[in-house]
């Protein structure tokens, strides 16, 4: 980066740029910790909610690239309903995701980067989850073709995975959405 890309504390501007984008104000952030110490996965972390949104607001972008949480968070928007300052910290997750695959940084888990590029893959095709298509792209991406063979069987037993795709009106809508937003991986 030379420095008209960096911020005064030597961080990324484009990330912020695209934070700001996203309308997530993650400089109105006051480090009170309720987004921590309410997170149900936080004992998974290696850094907490909070960090990660400092780390936003300074845009430490290599180090926010390398880090486990932003693949761990469960999006459960505990940490956003949380937030007296309202800051969408869920959103801000899912932003350092997506900017994680759009800019091929190796993610720190991933087996949850390929599940992440499956189930959208998914969305994009059909409109919707079609949980047999996406558990099979997600088996090749991830390497792991067995893992849960049994399971899968059960769930197929039960109904519970549907052969065909259940189509929905509006898939043209929803691929001209990712159009705009994402490059398809």
């Amino acid at each position: 980066m030379n420095e008209t890309t960096l911020t005064p504390w030597g961080g990324s501007k484009k990330l912020q740029r695209a934070l700001d984008d996203a309308g997530l104000d993650v400089r109105a952030c006051f480090q009170c910790g309720r987004c921590s110490s309410g997170c149900p996965l936080a004992a998974f972390y290696d850094l907490l909610p909070m960090e990660i949104i400092r780390l936003c607001a300074y845009g430490m972008e290599d180090e926010l690239m390398k880090c486990h949480t932003i693949w761990l968070c469960a999006s459960c928007e505990t940490c956003t309903t949380r937030c007296p300052n309202d800051i969408d910290i869920a959103g801000t997750m899912d932003l350092l995701r997506q900017w994680a695959l759009d800019r091929g940084y190796e993610p720190a888990e991933p087996n949850i980067a390929a599940f992440h590029r499956s189930f959208l893959n998914s969305v994009r095709r059909g409109g919707r989850t079609y949980e047999l298509g996406m558990i099979g792209e997600y088996k090749l991406r991830s390497g792991d073709l067995f893992g849960d063979f049994k399971l899968g069987m059960r769930m197929f037993g039960k109904g519970k995975l549907n052969l065909v795709p259940k189509s929905i009106r509006g898939k043209k809508d929803v691929r001209k959405i990712f159009a705009r937003t994402t490059k398809e991986k």
